[in-house]
């Protein structure tokens, strides 16, 4: 039987992004992103729910995080989720779930940051798009596209909002059922 491991996030930084340069030439790139996932309660109050991941891009797509990543930039990440074992300063066992990305892609205008509700209206220029290659295809490292070679501009979205969520409200009746 197949089997998935895929993480699609869209957030915003909840801070520039950590870079390591590694003994053996590998770049290492580490940043928090937010979502945050707005809606109103059976009791009529408005909650707000923040879930932060913890995401690593490695060499090329490291160097782009570092020179385009900054706080508060809205951002597309795909990967695969993966699970860290370490030992604390106790000495006790603690597990961490981190996203190893493949894909990540700056949305919105760099220094911008995001919108307030999630949404970008016009975006100026964006990072290109970095996605690894399998090991073996990987080319060698090439220079950073300059603005002249960056993808045209999209055009301004609308402003949408999602409705909110309608509570479930089971009348644990069965001969409800549609079929």
């Amino acid at each position: 039987m197949a089997s998935l491991n895929k993480m699609t996030i869209i957030g915003n930084l909840g801070a520039d992004p950590e870079v390591r340069y590694l003994d053996g030439g590998a770049v290492v790139a580490t940043f928090n992103v937010a979502t945050t996932e707005k809606y109103t309660n059976r009791n009529g109050e408005k909650v707000e729910q923040t879930e932060w991941f913890r995401v690593e891009l490695w060499n090329e797509q490291a160097k782009v995080a570092e020179k385009y990543l900054k706080k508060g930039n809205s951002v597309y990440v795909e990967g695969r989720l993966r699970t860290e074992l370490w030992t604390d300063k106790e000495g006790k066992e603690r597990t961490s779930l981190r996203v190893r990305a493949n894909t990540m892609q700056l949305l919105g205008s760099p220094g911008g940051g995001g919108q307030e509700d999630g949404y970008n209206e016009a975006p100026r220029q964006q990072a290109p798009p970095v996605q690894a290659a399998p090991e073996r295809d990987r080319p060698q490292p090439q220079p950073t596209p300059s603005r002249q070679q960056t993808s045209p501009v999209a055009a301004p979205a609308a402003r949408r909002r999602e409705p909110d969520p309608v509570p479930f409200e089971s009348n644990s009746g069965e001969d409800d059922l549609p079929f």
